[in-house]
């Protein structure tokens, strides 16, 4: 199945087209035949994956960069007012599209899967989006993480499916109508656009009640918020419920995980018949979302043992308990968790990959914070997360898209981190990372950069340190 591209999206202008989510929807409108433009404000790997598919890549943002002839402007809600490129598409009379309207018209005319939550959504996409390519059904997908395995966040497949990435941070999920959606979790983030958890609830709400009639929402029948939100969504006579997890009420239950060094073994009940399959991630928290990805893709109809053997090919997504290397002994493994849950669920992964007398092996954290905001609401709730490695180094807050807040600095989390009994080291300078890492460690432990910003990019320089030391 080819589907058409829209009128607006035939010669479309992305603005910060190297972002995770813009690039994925760039590649797929390149890969269904539209001239693609745009602009990012450095160059990097994803850019020149768009150039390889044939699309014009700017670095750095100018008005000039725009074509007179673009039939739209595709942005994202990180792209302000004032950005050079969108004052000229008003001058230019270009419509201005948002990402989320961009990746709804994708998604027309297919048999979509949105999932949804505050934490998990990469890894639960990426699970289904190998999965269903392993069983032959050449899905569409975009995610907002590059798949280890293909390399690549976005696909246009040949098949009736696509899988998508829904972001609730700024309620752009409310745009799509899914026929299966997932909701993972339902917690209190994204501070800048949600003022309490009643907007959260209501947020959510307006998503799942825009799943097509007779659609299936999957969700967690554990997380406080997603019970909450089911307990809302009860009386909707038009929207089927499935609920998963370790609940004896579950539909999909989870009855069984069984760690394997960094894979896991997980037996589900499922239609009163029990099923057991792998997951080659480590953690609690990964082999839920595998069942998450089980049970949507179950409500699609699709064969519950064919789908399980298929979603134990998925290797992991960059940046989600991603190995970087080994040197001298000592495992370096990157991790995108900027929320205390997410954190806690990684490190709690980490620790169970660990020997068990810590001697042998210890968990080293080396996090940055992401976003002032989030530090404000949740830093102590990350700070009492790193209480569970052995020793934690923690950076300056990467700022983002935010401006600075009076006051609202890492000292929160380190505090907070101390209290709850870590041992934790305030470094300003990440220069010095590589260095105090290297005096830390010994053969046998794990060392795991952590947060949403730049921390990834210190992996291969503390491995090469590493490297250094036995010259």
């Amino acid at each position: 199945m080819a589907p058409g591209i829209p009128t607006a999206l035939d010669r479309p202008h992305f603005i910060g087209i190297g972002g995770a989510g813009m690039s994925g929807i760039a590649k797929i409108l390149a890969q269904r035949g539209a001239k693609v433009a745009g602009s990012d404000a450095k160059e990097s790997g994803t850019a020149e994956a768009l150039r390889e598919l044939g699309a014009t890549v700017h670095i750095g943002h100018a008005a000039g960069n725009l074509a007179d002839d673009a039939t739209s402007v595709v942005v994202s809600s990180a792209i302000r007012a004032d950005n050079p490129e969108l004052v000229r598409a008003a001058e230019l009379d270009i419509p201005v599209v948002h990402r989320s309207d961009a990746l709804a018209s994708l998604m027309n005319g297919l048999r979509a899967i949105a999932v949804a939550g505050t934490h998990g959504k990469t890894t639960t996409t990426s699970m289904l989006a190998v999965a269903l390519t392993e069983m032959g059904l050449d899905p569409s997908y975009a995610i907002g993480g590059d798949l280890a395995g293909p390399g690549t966040n976005a696909l246009h497949g040949e098949g009736d499916i696509f899988v998508a990435e829904a972001d609730e941070s700024d309620r752009s999920f409310q745009k799509y109508d899914p026929q299966v959606a997932i909701v993972l979790n339902v917690e209190l983030d994204h501070h800048a656009n949600y003022a309490s958890m009643d907007e959260i609830y209501e947020s959510f709400e307006t998503f799942a009640r825009k799943i097509v009639p007779g659609g299936t929402l999957v969700i967690n029948a554990d997380q406080d918020g997603a019970i909450e939100l089911t307990t809302r969504l009860r009386n909707d006579d038009l929207l089927n419920i499935v609920t998963y997890g370790d609940s004896a009420q579950a539909d999909v239950r989870v009855h069984k995980i069984t760690p394997r060094g960094l894979t896991s073994e997980v037996t589900v009940l499922l239609n009163g018949k029990f099923l057991t399959f792998t997951v080659s991630v480590p953690g609690a928290h990964y082999a839920h979302n595998a069942v998450a990805a089980l049970a949507a893709g179950v409500a699609l109809g699709l064969p519950a043992h064919n789908l399980a053997s298929a979603l134990g090919k998925y290797t992991g997504v960059k940046r989600r308990l991603q190995l970087k290397g080994e040197e001298q002994g000592v495992q370096v493994i990157d991790s995108y968790a900027h929320h205390p849950t997410e954190m806690t669920a990684d490190l709690e992964a980490m620790r169970g990959a660990t020997a068990s007398d810590p001697s042998d092996s210890r968990l080293l954290v080396v996090f940055q914070p992401h976003l002032f905001s989030r530090t404000q609401e949740l830093g102590k709730e990350m700070g009492e997360a790193l209480a569970l490695a052995d020793a934690s180094v923690v950076l300056d807050i990467y700022p983002a898209r935010e401006d600075p807040i009076e006051g609202i600095t890492s000292a929160l989390i380190i505090d907070a981190a101390k209290a709850a009994g870590a041992d934790v080291t305030a470094v300003s300078d990440a220069s010095t990372v590589p260095d105090v890492i290297a005096g830390m460690s010994r053969p046998g432990d794990l060392v795991l950069t952590m947060g949403a910003g730049d921390v990834t990019d210190l992996g291969p320089k503390i491995l090469a340190r590493l490297a250094d030391a036995d010259k």
